[in-house]
């Protein structure tokens, strides 16, 4: 009986060639503001072709001055103290006012210029006072470009630092420097990086392309009457919003207990798809189609030291020239997405620009619980109010507990019984 070690080994030897080959391909284009556009992977690394901020500007809104001007006005009302002459009050006329979205202008020296929040600093002055550290504490005159002359003034207690609440040009990122290298995932706050650098359009990777199958004679269609003895498809939508979930780009289809319909499907798909995934048909019973139709072409079936999702098969659909990746999971749908998360998951994501594995803790569990000794069990649960775990039953058919869990609980080969109290590892499930 293989391990999961083992075979997790085997089907990412499947998966990273595909996926490495992937990340190599031609990038698809995407608009800045497409909708689709979070959660992407950067194809290429990308530089900024202008400094962030583009232009000195203006982080509050208040008075520019020169420091200059604010030392000598406080020098001359107290020429003999220089202590006392940075704590100073300071009156200067009000010169020309400028808004954000405002050209930059040149600024009278021995004035106080009003500027707002992001405005360009006028040309020649390098020091903030916000408005509310003002006398008046709001602004009385504003007189932009075209305006007749400014004739007020303003007082300040004090002389600030030099260069207080401007921002440099360049003192986010100066020109050239990396925005994001390839393979970073975006997110947001990255959306918002390239936005602001003036990107229009973004290389991305493109999605890998999933078909899905179902099997069985015993699934009824969406929508369709179920007849006595069918069960409703629970494991299409299923797998198909996990692998949608983890970037995949997913194509579903159906077929019932017949290989030759199932080999007509994979045939048909095999040059525009990158993963195959199939569920169900491939336990030790009769009328397993999956196994029936893939042996021959040298996909392998095997047990798993497992529980749930102990059968598994993987391989190359390899017919008319094509070798696409071929990965066949038990058809109990608790079976098939903890399948999916443990050996389809992780490269999927590393592929996304996301950590491959789920957050791992050691908790206390909460209750005894009983595995069989030979196999890795996965049991589903959550935490309660002390942090200690709680896992439901073992049954691969158990949909409402797989819904509820906010967790997996890993009891490792060899072990055959856990009293209350033991530790366990988890791996928190993302909502």
């Amino acid at each position: 009986m293989r391990t999961v070690t083992a075979h997790t080994a085997l089907v990412r030897g499947l998966l990273d060639p595909m996926l490495a080959e992937l990340a190599q391909a031609t990038p698809e284009h995407v608009g800045i503001g497409h909708p689709e556009l979070a959660g992407r992977v950067i194809a290429i690394d990308l530089t900024a072709a202008t400094p962030l901020p583009p232009f000195e500007n203006s982080q509050m809104d208040g008075y520019a001055v020169r420091h200059r001007d604010l030392l000598e006005a406080a020098e001359a009302a107290e020429p003999a103290d220089p202590a006392a002459a940075r704590s100073a009050s300071i009156t200067l006329p009000i010169g020309r006012t400028v808004a954000a979205g405002d050209a930059p202008i040149p600024h009278a020296p021995g004035t106080a210029s009003p500027v707002m929040t992001g405005a360009a600093m006028p040309v020649g002055a390098d020091t903030v006072i916000p408005v509310e550290r003002a006398n008046p504490a709001h602004f009385t005159e504003l007189s932009r470009a075209g305006d007749p002359e400014p004739s007020g003034t303003v007082t300040f207690a004090s002389t600030p630092p030099r260069g207080e609440f401007v921002r440099a040009r360049g003192s986010d990122l100066p020109a050239g420097a990396t925005l994001l290298t390839a393979g970073t995932r975006l997110t947001p706050a990255r959306i918002g990086l390239l936005a602001g650098a003036g990107v229009t359009e973004v290389p991305v990777r493109v999605r890998p392309r999933v078909l899905l199958v179902a099997t069985g004679d015993e699934v009824a269609d969406p929508g369709a009457i179920r007849a006595a003895g069918q069960i409703h498809d629970a494991n299409t939508p299923l797998l198909a919003a996990l692998l949608t979930g983890l970037g995949a780009e997913v194509r579903t289809r159906r077929t019932g207990d017949t290989a030759a319909e199932l080999q007509h499907i994979l045939t048909a798909a095999a040059e525009s798809v990158d993963l195959i995934v199939t569920s169900g048909g491939i336990s030790a019973g009769a009328y397993e189609v999956v196994r029936d139709a893939l042996t021959e072409y040298g996909v392998e079936f095997a047990g798993l030291a497992l529980q749930p999702g102990g059968p598994q098969g993987l391989g190359r659909w390899a017919v008319n020239g094509s070798a696409v990746p071929v990965l066949c999971f038990p058809g109990n749908p608790v079976s098939s997405a903890l399948s999916a998360e443990l050996f389809v998951a992780p490269a999927l994501r590393g592929y996304a620009g996301r950590p491959e594995a789920l957050p791992v803790e050691q908790r206390t569990l909460a209750h005894e619980l009983h595995s069989p000794l030979h196999k890795h069990q996965v049991r589903r649960g959550h935490l309660d109010a002390d942090g200690r775990v709680h896992v439901t039953a073992p049954g691969s058919h158990l949909l409402a507990d797989l819904a509820a869990a906010e967790l997996l609980a890993h009891v490792p080969v060899g072990v055959e019984h856990l009293p209350a109290g033991s530790p366990i590892e988890i791996w928190r499930l993302h909502d």
